[in-house]
């Protein structure tokens, strides 16, 4: 079970077999279910997600071929691991649902999205890497502009490392993908893209990419926040989440707005 130093929500463990693989997950909260994705460095627990699941009903899916489970050599593209982890979803039961992917997660959100459009409702990205503009990770490689603000983590083994590395590199492909890009500008769901001021690791710049991509998209700067950004500003990046699942297509950033300027 995950817990978090700031709150005493629980997340149960619990494991779902799909597409071959016994898949991980995180679950916790009743409600609309939102399913998180999480980025290359593998599945992190925060206080935005305690939050959310006071009002929702919260997995967190491990991705086959991260943390404890077998390297991953079966997913051979993005696509392939976005419908693996879309039919965990359906194995728990679930028809139609929220998506949160953040960075890698990010990108196989939105595979997901354009090849399951009705189980998917609204979708938020969070720093996705869907679009790069250098195959290079940054050095140094900065998740957050508060680490003081992070509950301890420990961190995986050097082994799990390098094969969640290997399997990122592998699916995260060209800097554009022709074939998703396509895909996204045909894709109605509405989208929520955020994107923290601070971020080096996918700069705030390439958000203008998914707003002219994307028909249904409300892109958010949300401000003194890096790559992570729901886990440098959680009480922000909640109020605005729960803003845009509960409107959708009314949903509105109110300029000035104290949530994501302060």
């Amino acid at each position: 079970m995950a817990t978090d130093s700031t709150t005493s929500k629980v997340f149960r463990e619990g494991f779902v077999e799909a597409d071959g693989f016994r898949v991980r997950y995180l679950e916790a909260g009743e409600g609309e279910p939102l399913v998180v994705l999480h980025g290359g460095g593998g599945l992190r627990h925060y206080t935005s997600h305690d939050m959310l699941a006071e009002t929702r009903r919260v997995i967190l899916l491990e991705a086959p071929g991260f943390g404890a489970s077998p390297a991953n050599e079966r997913s051979e593209t993005p696509a392939d691991l976005a419908n693996a982890l879309a039919a965990a979803v359906k194995n728990l039961g679930i028809e139609t649902y929220d998506l949160w992917g953040t960075s890698f997660g990010g990108k196989i959100a939105l595979w997901l999205a354009v090849q399951h459009p009705d189980a998917v409702r609204a979708l938020v990205l969070v720093g996705p890497a869907a679009i790069r503009l250098d195959q290079a990770p940054p050095n140094p490689f900065v998740l957050y502009a508060h680490p003081e603000r992070q509950a301890e983590q420990p961190p995986p083994p050097p082994e799990v490392v390098e094969k969640q590395r290997a399997l990122t590199r592998r699916l995260l492909g060209p800097l554009r993908d022709e074939d998703l890009e396509a895909r996204m500008a045909e894709l109605s769901t509405p989208v929520l893209v955020v994107f923290g001021t601070l971020d080096t690791v996918m700069p705030p710049e390439l958000g203008r990419h998914y707003k002219e991509l994307l028909p249904n998209c409300n892109l958010v700067f949300l401000y003194d926040a890096a790559h992570e950004a729901d886990a440098d500003r959680p009480e922000a990046f909640v109020s605005l989440v729960n803003d845009f699942l509960g409107r959708h297509e009314v949903f509105v950033i109110k300029e000035g707005s104290d949530l994501i300027n302060r």
